[in-house]
């Protein structure tokens, strides 16, 4: 069975990439997902991502955990990723934010050609249907739906009020390249009248619309397990579906689309990487590339949280479980209520030293508590305020665990191994606490969980290394690039071999200022046009 592409994995790269290249009637795509169709109601509605979370039971959702981290006392780090079409933009928070201008600009100045802002903003635009319309920021006819939150909650917007008593700028918009600010997240759901409401993730924008073009075949539940070489050219792909093992022959080329931590773990085991990550399990060479899972970068991710005698808001108790069967029958009627909600309602992006070129620090405004990703649960009310440090200096790596390619990848983000990223948590967790601790969050805030009213710079130090854990960013592994230690090239083509692209947030040089899902589409998108062999065209800038 062969066919022109072979793309590996279905989420937010893999579901854009099938829709956009299968657009040519004579281009044949298969795409290979492990999980399954991503059109579950725990997709399709936004609140129930609390639910997959978790991982436990593993609903959509890989679950994986990194190996023990000294910068946390040793504990180990909590990695959930989306496994299904859609990939994590089924699971996420569906915030819609793309980063700051110049962190696109320092891809170009690291000799990423073609990956400045306003070479990537018309694939922003092209992708987007945002319910504000076109302008020169926006798109108004992409497949992905984005818009305005349709419930936020009263706390919500006292938040955005508390930090303007502290002279923080209130921002409309997030999306601009300028990211300063304080307001309200822009999400990934859907506002047309037939599915107001829902999730809109990459597979329910792009892919399921298309599912029937006789061009393209997406197989769930298949495993990718090895990629095949002729020489240093990749011809196909290996999988597992139920106990059988298959392969699938790519006439072009095969794109991996797995993400930071499946990409570089199946380079690994088709014998593409590093010879001291590969050797020792047995696996035969076939390119020696010395950045593959190396350079892993992720936000990590401090919560302040509060109790709160407030009902309007997710909690557990008789009040909120009337209010939650209410806002589902609501939620089903019109696409509002709190079952609408991102949870993650409330956003801010704010520099620690003035002297800074941009942000440093995002807060997340959540309209509950989410204690350890949703596994330690509170009785009662309350809301969290999440804090990440953007710029992380800290880099770890993926590899192998086992040469079977059904484990998990040894994962090692070596959280706080820098003693930059530390200081600036800190100070971010200050600033983020004087906003709590404003005026128009007195009437909501009853009693702070965790921290003791007045805490020590070692004291802060010992609660973030007890309790901070990423915020679902993780990229870098197989960075763009045109150094030795790159792994793909400007136009994501791997180094030193043909007929091989990796097109996911892995290839990302450094993590962008902000959430990491509409990058990845935005990466997809441009990829397209790679792949066809076209540039940003005036009829991608129009769209």
């Amino acid at each position: 069975m062969g066919f022109d592409y072979v793309i590996v994995g279905g989420g937010s790269a893999g579901s854009t990439l099938a829709a956009r290249l299968t657009e040519d009637p004579n281009t044949t795509v298969c795409l290979l997902e492990a999980g399954g169709s991503g059109k579950s109601l725990l997709v399709r509605v936004p609140a129930a991502a609390i639910a997959a979370l978790p991982g436990r039971p593993k609903l959509g959702n890989w679950a994986f955990e990194t190996v023990p981290q000294p910068g946390l006392k040793g504990r180990k780090g909590y990695q959930p990723r989306g496994k299904g079409l859609g990939g994590s933009s089924a699971i996420n928070a569906m915030l819609y934010v793309r980063g700051h201008r110049k962190d696109y600009d320092g891809w170009a100045d690291q000799g990423c050609k073609g990956w400045s802002w306003d070479e990537v903003l018309p694939y922003f635009r092209r992708a987007e249907n945002n319910e504000r319309g076109t302008n020169p920021d926006h798109g108004a006819s992409g497949p992905l739906q984005v818009s305005d939150q349709k419930s936020p909650r009263p706390i919500t917007h006292a938040f955005v009020e508390a930090a303007t008593q502290l002279q923080h700028r209130v921002r409309d918009d997030f999306n601009t390249g300028e990211t300063e600010g304080v307001g309200l997240f822009q999400v990934t759901q859907f506002h047309d009248p037939a599915r107001n409401g829902e999730r809109c993730s990459a597979a329910a924008a792009y892919l399921h619309p298309v599912m029937q073009r006789p061009n393209l075949t997406v197989l769930t539940g298949a495993h990718a397990t090895r990629i095949l070489f002729q020489g240093k050219r990749a011809t196909g792909v290996t999988y597992r579906l139920g106990r059988e093992d298959r392969k699938v022959d790519a006439r072009r080329e095969v794109i991996l689309c797995g993400g930071t931590f499946n990409s570089p773990q199946l380079l690994q085991l088709s014998g593409v990487g590093r010879a001291e990550d590969i050797k020792k399990h047995g696996i035969a060479m076939v390119h020696e590339l010395p950045g593959v899972g190396q350079n892993l970068q992720d936000h990590l991710d401090f919560i302040l949280a509060y109790k709160s005698k407030d009902t309007d808001n997710f909690g557990i108790g008789l009040i909120g479980t009337i209010n939650l069967i209410r806002h589902m029958l609501q939620w089903r009627k019109d696409g509002t209520g709190m079952i609408a909600t991102p949870f993650a309602e409330g956003a801010a992006f704010l520099k620690t030293d003035d002297a800074l070129d941009r942000p440093d620090i995002q807060l997340h405004f959540v309209i509950s508590v989410v204690d350890d990703h949703a596994r330690r649960l509170h009785l009662g009310y309350g809301f969290s305020c999440h804090v990440c440090a953007l710029h992380p200096h800290s880099r770890g790596s993926v590899f192998l665990q086992s040469p079977d390619p059904m484990a998990p990848p040894g994962i090692d983000p070596q959280y706080l191994s820098d003693p930059r990223d530390l200081s600036a948590t800190i100070k971010g967790a200050k600033m983020a606490r004087a906003i709590m601790q404003a005026p128009a969050l007195d009437r909501y805030r009853h009693k702070e969980l965790f921290l003791p009213d007045t805490l020590t710079d070692a004291e802060w130090e010992d609660h973030i290394r007890a309790r901070a854990d990423t915020i679902y960013h993780p990229v870098g592994t197989c960075r763009m690039g045109i150094d030795p230690l790159a792994v793909v090239d400007p136009e994501l083509r791997v180094h030193g071999l043909e007929g091989l692209r990796i097109v996911d947030a892995s290839v990302m040089p450094t993590l962008v200022g902000g959430n990491t899902n509409a990058p990845t589409i935005m990466i997809a998108e441009k990829a397209a046009d790679l792949i066809r062999g076209v540039r940003a065209t005036a009829r991608a800038a129009a769209r």
